[in-house]
């Protein structure tokens, strides 16, 4: 090796070593340039990373929770249906005024019967009915609530147009709900003594406890068609109309006794 190369490799090798020391000068100066705050930045972005990879694990958690939830869901949805539609299918068949009518039914026939204990509370009421020994186990062993036997959409559709006419089921299941009411006023007519009677109300007590006794009638709720005065059951084309499609549909017999017709309530077979 000549003396020229010698020297042209000790250059090069000692650019390089300067080169590289320049290297090492620049990065420590970088280094030491802000070493607080550089660590607390990296503490800072290491807490924010670590927080989002809790809260990307628990959303994963409630995806799969919900995941897992989805055909129970989806029983209890198809379950729901099915009752709204039994339900649907029920009140079809029940009239709106039903619920109030049973409501008020009873309070109303006892206040036209017995108006002198109408003002009393309840507990003077039931002392009174404790002195009367032998009226009191009529009321409790007599016939019960009048038979309300309503009558289907299905049936009502069966009939011919001309027996229908324009009649509705809701008003001819108010009809029933009337007839309910006619007939509970005169078992409480049967059943209460004279003492508990308005004196105006005597005399057909009477003539309904003779009729009470008659064979085919005896133990069953009946009411007269003097009775009939609504408020949805009224003697006008409608309600005959009503009273004709109740007879053909098995709710209601009729014979007459005297100048009276009488209409008895059958029960669901």
């Amino acid at each position: 090796m000549d003396s020229n190369s010698a020297g042209s490799s000790l250059d090069s090798l000692i650019s390089s070593f300067n080169s590289r020391i320049t290297h090492l000068q620049e990065l420590v100066i970088a280094r030491n340039m802000y070493p607080a705050s550089s660590m607390a930045d990296l503490s800072a972005v290491d807490a924010a990373v670590s927080a989002m990879e809790l809260q990307v694990q628990a959303i994963k958690e409630r995806l799969r929770e919900e995941t897992e939830a989805i055909p129970k869901t989806k029983k209890l949805i198809n379950a729901s249906l099915r009752q709204q539609k039994r339900l649907q299918n029920m009140s079809l068949h029940v009239p709106s005024q039903m619920v109030d009518r049973m409501t008020i039914s009873t309070s109303e026939t006892s206040r036209r019967l017995f108006p002198e204990s109408s003002g009393q509370d309840l507990g003077l009421e039931s002392l009174k009915l404790g002195e009367e020994p032998a009226a009191l186990p009529k009321e409790k062993k007599g016939r019960g609530s009048p038979p309300m036997w309503y009558v289907t959409g299905s049936e009502l559709d069966s009939l011919s147009s001309y027996m229908r006419g324009r009649l509705t089921l809701e008003k001819v299941n108010a009809a029933i709900n009337d007839m309910a009411s006619y007939a509970e006023a005169n078992a409480q007519l049967v059943a209460a003594p004279k003492k508990k009677l308005a004196e105006n109300l005597w005399e057909k007590a009477l003539e309904i406890r003779d009729i009470a006794t008659m064979e085919g009638i005896k133990g069953k709720f009946f009411f007269l068609e003097t009775d009939i005065k609504g408020p949805a059951l009224k003697l006008d084309n409608t309600g005959k109309g009503i009273l004709t499609v109740l007879r053909h549909l098995g709710r209601i017999t009729e014979t007459r006794i005297g100048h009276h017709r009488v209409i008895i309530l059958q029960k669901p077979h």
